[in-house]
């Protein structure tokens, strides 16, 4: 039932993305002396969580299963984008671990920011139920 509403939807949706970008950062910092390694992110929540979107009535179509055609598994990882915000390091390697830990707090942000959003709207929803 909570599922459907928008709020909570966009909520999981950012904290799923947290997560990713936790990830992406932890696999660039477990390579920081790897030669020729090639610092990665992920595109921004806003941006994701807009191509998420469908046209028709907002929601957008998901897949059950991976054999379904034009639909994104829940919680599927997208494929990382090359970072080239940092210089490369005479072995090739673009990783800066300043930048991975900032990445990393940014992400912890994010996760507490979607995790307050589902707090206070549960919170109304309560509320609200308990008025009725």
């Amino acid at each position: 039932m909570f599922e459907n509403l928008d709020v909570f939807r966009m909520s999981h949706a950012m904290a799923v993305h947290a997560g990713q970008k936790q990830a992406v950062a932890a696999q660039n910092v477990a390579n920081a002396d790897t030669p020729d390694y090639k610092a990665q992110g992920v595109i921004p929540f806003a941006e994701s969580f807009r191509n998420d979107e469908s046209v028709v009535g907002g929601l957008s179509q998901r897949a059950t299963r991976s054999l379904h055609m034009h639909g994104a598994v829940a919680g599927q990882m997208p494929d990382p984008i090359l970072d080239r915000s940092s210089p490369e390091a005479p072995n090739g390697n673009t990783v800066s671990l300043e930048n991975e830990m900032l990445r990393s707090l940014d992400a912890k942000r994010q996760h507490d920011r979607a995790l307050a959003i589902y707090k206070s709207s549960m919170t109304i929803l309560r509320a609200t139920l308990s008025r009725s």
